[in-house]
């Protein structure tokens, strides 16, 4: 696989977000070494896509500070920091009139300035990396909802981001289809990619984070290493979780 750009830590302190008076986090606090992957799980409407969609500032926090390698980015241009940070959302949000290699190259050569020639051959390396270059040429609608999340995931991966945001990447996927995109986020890990993984897949967080956060009601419950949230849950909150889910 294609080496990977310097990773960077990140972390927030006390994220706070309201929507009208729905207060959707309070107080959030997130450390992501570099190079590792923090799982987030929680029940639905615990804040969990929320709060990455509040990292790379698609919404702006009320309170508190967003630090990529100490250094905060709440006064820095958000297309800068989003090309610094990758989102793969659940929805796989292909154009449709384009081929899948036209998909990935855009943002290279509209946002870096890449040529034609350089955006289309970065983007067939990060479409082989995702053994999808075989399909370069197709429409994303000829594509299963597996191959379209593994273009979606290229597509992020040709901004050579330092962090990676997964949201519920595998939840518009066919079971038989969560397993490989799964093991595609899992080989990035690997690799070195500061990742954080919002997910309902426990046996995934299990595996391959360094780090499990529970989140409800918009805060941060527990968190550690997986082998402490799974079998030794602190709050009575993460385990009636947990029982509903395991």
């Amino acid at each position: 696989m294609a080496s990977l750009p310097e990773p960077v830590s990140l972390a927030c302190k006390d994220i706070h977000l309201a929507f009208g008076p729905n207060k959707v986090l309070r107080g959030v606090n997130l450390d992501v070494p570099a190079g590792t992957t923090t799982a987030v799980i929680g029940p639905s409407g615990s804040g969990k896509s929320t709060l990455l969609r509040t990292l790379n500032r698609l919404y702006e926090p009320d309170r508190g500070d967003i630090l990529l390698d100490g250094k905060s980015v709440l006064t820095d241009d958000p297309d800068a920091l989003r090309q610094r940070i990758g989102m793969v959302f659940q929805q796989f949000n292909l154009f449709p009139h384009r081929s899948v290699v036209d998909n990935v190259a855009l943002g290279p050569r509209k946002l870096k300035g890449l040529s034609a020639g350089e955006s289309r051959e970065l983007a067939l390396a990060q479409l082989d990396r995702v053994g999808l270059k075989h399909k370069a040429e197709v429409r994303p609608a000829t594509l299963s909802g597996g191959q379209q999340q593994r273009v979606a995931i290229a597509r992020a991966l040709a901004m050579a981001p330092q962090v990676m945001f997964f949201d519920e990447a595998t939840s518009a996927l066919d079971p038989e289809l969560v397993k490989g995109i799964l093991a595609l986020i899992a080989e990035l890990g690997s690799d070195g990619m500061t990742m954080v993984v919002v997910t309902h897949e426990m046996g995934f967080a299990h595996s391959t984070a360094e780090s499990v956060v529970f989140m409800d009601y918009g805060q941060v419950i527990e968190s550690g290493p997986p082998d402490q949230i799974f079998s030794a849950a602190e709050t009575e909150r993460l385990q009636r979780f947990l029982s509903q889910v395991l």
